[in-house]
């Protein structure tokens, strides 16, 4: 992993040599992969390309990581970011203008928010943290490690602006892969900053006293080293996650490349072909999936001859989306809820590595999240072991064993002739030596006292008279501690010389309400996205030094800086007035630190560049590994992160599983040379792919449109998969207002009653109880969370297992706030009942649902709750029972959606299933009970 931008990795030597190393590879073994080498090497893009209207450089050069420019913003008007607009519908008119607009959609989602955190501070820079923004004083540099992806900058830093405690645990600040922005404090931002990166999040670190975390800085050119310095920290609470990142270099590459699928993908051409594969070879054995038919024939020509009748237990929807899936270059199934679109993916999957031979390249699936990706898996698992796990932690036992990380321990090291992965390491000892050289003076400065005459006179800043001058400080009586002989400075300092320790300031704790500003699932997604690979957490080990005390001479305001100057020309360094001494020793070294910093900017280069090197040889030994594998997985953000090495492997099938919630771009860069096949599986009636900035995703940039949506909307033919085996009829027909009719599977139809609600299986509770607000501004709905909570107690004791309910809420605060009063319930005090949001909630399903919807208000609106997509989820995810607890009048108000779910409670046979009232029907005696809210 390189947790730093620098414009792609490319390997061209920073002295202008292309392979310039140290050493060469003597092995002998598997012959290095040339492609992921190439896939690295420098653009060939000629010079002088006509840019696109406002547009001041080249998108396919910039570097993915903000510029200092890019960041306060610059005085011309020059660093002013122009956007294409996103066409939705009809064909774009080239390809350069989408990867172009693309590109500059995602880099705008990814950095603005941290260019408008910086202008807010700037412009109140007393401001205390708010929900968009987190603010760090007292941030210091006290350690630097030299690890194999970098060299990581730790610092310290105070949350006094937070006004609370922070529960690291559960929180989004810091996380591995955010940027952030520092600058001087005496300038905070007025003029300097610096941008960087986090490089990883220990808890431990983050919960010391005061907190530390590692970060890189974004540009070799950046760095500032400088121990004694205090900075600002910024950081904007939401944007610039990780996937972004690796989206805008693969789209860089996917410019200089073959675009497989653009005439579809970019011109919208509806007549699509079989893949070339398929083509060539159309025959087709089904017996994976089917025992042989009367005259023992299982192979038939997909093209020409496609089974009738379906197999595997599909139905006839899902097996004509396995023909399309088998016969299409671009193939697009959309699944409603509950109508098993996974499924249908698996036994395409299944019957696709029954034809595999040895020599087929590896299939190709990737996910939205990881915990998809590892339900996928687990499936996948029962028929197929030869598959392998690219990227983050898996949490799945069984899956774990098949992570590449996990396979590399228990394999041999493959050796490949020629890689590169021994040599970079051995340059990268090399430049590490020079780096840990530089900062060593620094480093025994708060060991051995200030830094020594020698250091000074080896960057030409004494003279070797100078030094001279201090080797005889007894007979001047010097009262100097002892065992400072050799250390001339200290002695000749005596007293004028004072010891900083940066841990001087202790961190308020402040123990007003925590900072749980996320669900811990989806911060452990994020983590898991953003944060470093087991290897590559591995690799984050190396070298360190401490900076944790340093010198500082005692300064003396009556010097004038050219009398300064004028003590530091002097031959004979003793004749200094003593109470000068202590200013001079402060010019000295800053003058040092001048000359270290500009060496080292300049060795980080190379650093960076075998860092690089590095993770390519490391690459080329993992090729070898992959190549063998029957499939391969990752999420959509390892397809970018890893699509260098995906590439190597010569796929010609993708599959990607959520692909509604994905944005175009990350779905883009699927689009390797060798595909000849892409399949996108998803619904994007439920939950939307999801950018930072609401100004990107509307009109007309459209961001939160996936291809998969794109396309559908644009009339490139799909399969919808219409018969549903999740939700019992009562729940179903509520998603009429989305799907139209869908179909009930005969199993829905014998489920189980819901033990104490009688034969009422979904059934609305509407209130006017008023919402309110959280300190983050998430909305909650006290009474209604405690309605809520006393109806989960009273199916809990109606015999229904914690583990067969779910609660679900639009609202973080009222998720909290809902855990809150179930922790203090007595029933439930040996419970852990699972209260979530619905954004995490898609894919997945319970036997019943309790919905909190919060809102209820006259004229402020419904926020989330006017999301038709996440609407679909939120009343999808209930097989026996749906239980809403709501302002039925705010709804109505509000969404046409709403007004047609509760007309059609309304109109229900039987009694209606909204009211003020919710009916309970004993268990044992029948008898019904009738429960009014009256909480008021």
């Amino acid at each position: 992993m390189a947790p730093r931008g620098r414009g792609g990795g490319k390997f061209v030597h920073p002295d202008g040599h292309p392979n310039a190393s140290s050493s060469q590879s003597k092995s002998t073994g598997f012959p290095a992969n040339p492609a992921i080498r190439n896939y690295f090497a420098p653009p060939n893009l000629p010079d002088g390309i006509p840019l696109t209207r406002g547009q001041t450089e080249d998108w396919r050069k910039k570097s993915e990581l903000p510029t200092t420019e890019e960041i306060l913003g610059s005085n011309d008007g020059s660093s002013d970011i122009l956007l294409l607009p996103n066409h939705i519908s009809g064909p774009w008119p080239s390809t350069e203008l989408y990867l172009n607009a693309h590109y500059n959609l995602i880099r705008e989602d990814a950095v603005a928010n941290l260019r408008d955190a910086v202008l807010y501070v700037r412009t109140y820079p007393r401001m205390n943290d708010n929900g968009n923004i987190a603010i760090y004083e007292k941030v210091f540099i006290v350690q630097v490690t030299l690890t194999t992806s970098g060299i990581a900058f730790r610092v310290q830093f105070s949350t006094r602006r937070a006004g609370k405690r922070i529960h690291w645990k559960y929180s989004s600040r810091l996380i591995t892969g955010n940027i952030v922005a520092l600058s001087p404090v005496e300038d905070s931002f007025s003029t300097k900053c610096i941008v960087g990166v986090v490089a990883a999040r220990p808890v431990d670190n983050l919960e010391k006293t005061p907190p530390e975390v590692d970060i890189y800085f974004a540009h070799p050119g950046d760095i500032k080293f400088d121990p004694q310095q205090e900075w600002i920290m910024v950081q904007a609470r939401s944007g610039y996650y990780e996937a972004h990142r690796h989206t805008m270099k693969a789209l860089q590459k996917l410019s200089q490349e073959q675009f497989p699928l653009k005439q579809h993908i970019c011109v919208l051409k509806t007549d699509i072909s079989a893949p070339k594969y398929v083509l060539d070879n159309p025959v087709i054995d089904f017996q994976a999936l089917s025992p042989p038919t009367a005259d023992g024939n299982t192979s038939f020509n997909i093209l020409e001859n496609f089974p009738a009748t379906p197999m595997a237990g599909l139905n006839t929807h899902q097996w004509q989306a396995l023909e399309h899936m088998l016969s299409r270059n671009i193939s697009i199934i959309q699944g409603p809820p509950g109508t098993g679109k996974t499924f249908v993916s698996i036994i395409f999957l299944k019957l696709l590595l029954s034809q595999m031979t040895p020599t087929d390249p590896p299939l190709i699936i990737a996910t939205h999240t990881n915990h998809a990706l590892d339900q996928l898996l687990s499936i996948i698992a029962q028929f197929e072991d030869n598959y392998i796990r690219l990227g983050s932690r898996s949490v799945d036992p069984v899956i774990r064993k098949r992570m590449l990380y996990e396979i590399k321990k228990s394999l041999p090291i493959p050796t490949i002739t020629g890689g590169l992965f021994g040599p970079a390491r051995t340059d990268l000892q090399r430049i590490s030596a020079q780096v840990a050289e530089l900062l060593t003076p620094f480093d025994q400065e708060g060991i051995h006292g200030p830094i020594k005459a020698s250091t000074f006179a080896d960057y030409g800043l004494l003279t070797h008279i100078q030094c001279d001058s201090l080797k005889d400080l007894e007979q001047w009586g010097s009262s100097a501690p002892a065992g400072n002989d050799t250390n001339h400075i200290a002695a000749w300092l005596d007293d004028q010389v004072k010891e900083l320790n940066l841990n001087h300031w202790i961190e308020e704790i402040l123990f007003t309400e925590d900072d749980i500003d996320i669900e811990y699932e989806q911060l452990k997604e994020l983590e898991a996205e953003q944060g470093p690979n087991e290897d590559e957490y591995e690799a984050l080990n190396g070298r360190s030094l401490q900076f944790r005390t340093t010198h500082q001479g005692v300064e003396d305001s009556s010097y004038s800086k050219q009398e300064i100057r004028h003590y530091l020309s002097m031959s004979d360094l003793m004749k200094i007035p003593v109470k000068a001494r202590g200013p001079v020793y402060n010019l000295l070294r800053d003058e040092l630190l001048d000359l270290v910093n500009a060496k080292l900017r300049t060795v980080a280069k190379s650093y960076d560049f075998y860092s690089d090197r590095l993770k390519v040889g490391r690459w080329e030994r993992d090729f070898e590994i992959l190549r063998k594998a029957k499939l391969v997985a990752m999420t959509t953000t390892g397809l970018s992160k890893y699509r260098g090495l995906v590439s190597s492997l010569q796929p010609r099938t993708v599959l990607i599983e959520e692909a509604a919630e994905v944005l175009e771009a990350p779905t883009t860069v699927a689009c390797l040379e060798s595909i000849q096949q892409l399949i996108l599986v998803g619904d994007h009636m439920q939950l939307k792919a999801k950018c930072t900035l609401m100004d990107l995703a509307g009109e007309p940039f459209f961001l939160e449109t996936s291809m998969f949506e794109r396309l559908v909307r644009n009339d490139i033919l799909y399969v919808q998969l219409q018969e549903q085996r999740r939700m019992v009829p009562d729940i179903r027909e509520l998603l009429m207002p989305i799907y139209g009719s869908l179909y009930d599977h005969p199993s829905v139809l014998k489920a189980a009653p819901i033990p104490g609600m009688g034969d009422l299986r979904s059934f609305f509770f509407t209130h006017e109880w008023p919402e309110s607000g959280d300190s983050l501004t998430s909305k909650l709905n006290e009474w209604e969370a405690i309605m809520v909570v006393e109806f989960y107690v009273y199916l809990v004791l109606n015999g229904i297992s914690i583990f067969d309910m779910t609660v679900l809420t639009f609202y973080n605060g009222q998720r909290k706030l809902i855990l809150k009063h179930m922790r203090t319930n007595k029933y439930l005090a040996n419970h852990t009942p699972k209260v979530v949001t619905v954004d995490s909630y898609q894919g997945e399903e319970n036997e019943i649902i309790l919905l909190s919807l919060v809102r209820s208000n006259k004229s402020n609106g419904i926020g989330f709750l006017a999301a038709d997509n996440r609407v679909c989820v939120a009343i999808s995810r209930a097989k026996r029972g749906l239980y809403m607890f709501g302002s039925s009048e705010t709804l109505e108000q509000f969404s046409p959606l709403w007004s047609s779910i509760i007309s059609i409670l309304r109109s229900s046979n039987g009694d209606p299933r909204i009211s003020g009232i919710l009916p309970l029907t004993c268990k044992k005696h029948k008898n019904e009970t009738l429960i009014r809210g009256q909480y008021q």
